[in-house]
C-alpha cells in the first residue's frame, strides 16, 4: 500500500493541475477540522471557566482554564499557519510551471539580443541628420568635453 501510495503521490507531484487540487483537498479538510477545533475551544472555555471548587476566588476557575485555551489557540494558529502554506505552495507550484514553460522563449530572446550585440553592423543604421557630417565641412571640433583629450585649455 506505501508504494502505490508513493506511486500515486509522485504523479501527483508532476502534474501542476493534480498538484493544486491535491493541496486544495488538504486544505478544504483541514479548514473542516479547524472549524471542528473552533467548536472545541469555544465549548471547552465555557465548561472550565464554569467549573468552581469548593474555597475558589472568582478568577482560580479562570486561571486554571489559561493553559488548556492557551493551547487550542496555539494549534488553532498554527492550522492557519499550515492552510495558508498550502495555498502559498499551491500557488508557487503553478509559477514554477508557467516559469519553465516560458524559458525556451525567453532564452530564444535572449540569444537574439545577444546575436545583435556582437553583430551591431546587422543593425539598422541610427546616425541622425544631425549626426552626420555637413557636405563639405573640413574641420570637426570636439563635440564634448571628453572628446578633447590632452588639449583641455582653461578659459
Amino acid at each position: 500500500m506505501t508504494d502505490e501510495h508513493e506511486s500515486a503521490l509522485r504523479a501527483v507531484a508532476q502534474n501542476p493541475e493534480a498538484f493544486v487540487a491535491y493541496l486544495a483537498d488538504l486544505q478544504r479538510m483541514l479548514l473542516g477540522i479547524g472549524q471542528s477545533l473552533e467548536t472545541l475551544q469555544r465549548e471547552t472555555r465555557v465548561h472550565l471557566r464554569s467549573t468552581h471548587v469548593p474555597g475558589d476566588r472568582w478568577y482560580h476557575a479562570r486561571l486554571r482554564a489559561l493553559p488548556v485555551e492557551r493551547e487550542l489557540r496555539d494549534v488553532l494558529r498554527h492550522l492557519k499557519a499550515v492552510t495558508a502554506g498550502l495555498e502559498k505552495g499551491a500557488y508557487k507550484r503553478r509559477a514554477h510551471d508557467d516559469e519553465v514553460n516560458a524559458l525556451p522563449g525567453k532564452r530564444h530572446d535572449k540569444a537574439i539580443a545577444k546575436g545583435q550585440k556582437k553583430a551591431p553592423e546587422a543593425l539598422p543604421n541610427s546616425r541622425t541628420e544631425k549626426d552626420s557630417d555637413p557636405a563639405g565641412s573640413v574641420y570637426r571640433g570636439p563635440r564634448s568635453i571628453f572628446d578633447l583629450g590632452g588639449d583641455r585649455r582653461s578659459a
